[in-house]
């Protein structure tokens, strides 16, 4: 199998390419000096000349949440005219696409596990941009959009990088605890789409929840990270008003995980197992 993944050097396509290297597969990797997502009329071009292809993961996205308020050309470039322009062609040489989107789409106000054809809350630019992407590419054949969240690892710019460096440094930190989702190791959500790069896809296209198990408030998360640690460093639970952002941030996107798991018969761990594993690996 001839394998094109998007986005090389981020969490996920980082986190892909360690897998790669013990696969019987033939993988290409792209960087944004490989394939410029910004000009869209060059993308054809440039797929074509990795020859033909079985599949292409898309792992690249504009994920600079904030920034995406007043970047809002960049991020549908991107998040929307960019992904719709890969599945086009994927969809017109007969190529399996996968695609990554977010939880941020799940901003409704409601406080019940979502499920992927529930309500909607598109309430920043980086979730209309990123819902615009899904909807692009939803009615293509051997197509799968997968929402996630709360991505990390040991690779890369995330909360726990973040958290065990500024609990290093500091004796006390405040975490908002009303933001309520599900954390995601890149190690199995890498795992997942591999494992899903081997399945049939056939009546299966569409979209699909994956994070970890459980729930858990952004301040839990970072209590369980120093408590697995053993970093000593004072935790205050705070209102998201009282760390105020640009974008805003969903309330409440856990997700209902049941249709993958059925459709796909994929075994999710929960996020505190995730989690040791994770730091076994640091």
């Amino acid at each position: 199998m001839k394998i094109l993944v998007i986005g090389k050097t981020g969490q996920l396509g980082n986190a892909i390419y360690q897998k790669s290297l013990s696969s019987k597969d033939e993988f290409i990797f792209t960087s944004r000096k490989d394939l410029d997502l910004e000009d869209i009329d060059s993308i054809n071009t440039t797929l074509s000349q990795f020859g033909n292809l079985d599949l292409i993961i898309n792992c690249s996205a504009y994920t600079a949440v904030d920034k995406a308020e007043t970047e809002i050309e960049k991020s549908v470039l991107i998040n929307e005219k960019s992904v719709s322009q890969i599945g086009q062609y994927a969809e017109s040489n007969g190529i399996k696409f996968l695609h990554f989107s977010t939880d941020y789409v799940y901003d409704n106000g409601l406080n019940t596990p979502n499920v992927e054809n529930g309500k909607l809350g598109l309430n920043s630019q980086y979730a209309k941009s990123k819902y615009a992407g899904e909807q692009a590419i939803i009615n293509n054949s051997n197509t799968v959009i997968i929402r996630t969240s709360w991505v990390y690892g040991n690779y890369g710019n995330n909360f726990l990088n973040t958290m065990i460096r500024l609990g290093k440094s500091r004796d006390s930190l405040s975490v908002v605890f009303d933001q309520i989702g599900s954390p995601t190791y890149v190690e199995d959500l890498a795992n997942l789409a591999l494992a899903l790069s081997e399945m049939d896809w056939k009546g299966k296209s569409g979209v699909y929840n994956f994070s970890n198990e459980g729930v858990c408030s952004w301040y839990d998360f970072a209590y369980e990270i120093f408590k697995q640690t053993n970093i000593e460093c004072k935790l205050s639970p705070i209102l998201s008003e009282e760390y105020p952002t640009p974008a805003k941030r969903p309330h409440f996107s856990v997700m209902n995980k049941n249709k993958i798991k059925t459709s796909f018969g994929i075994e999710i761990l929960h996020w505190t197992e995730a989690l040791k594993n994770c730091l076994a690996n640091r």
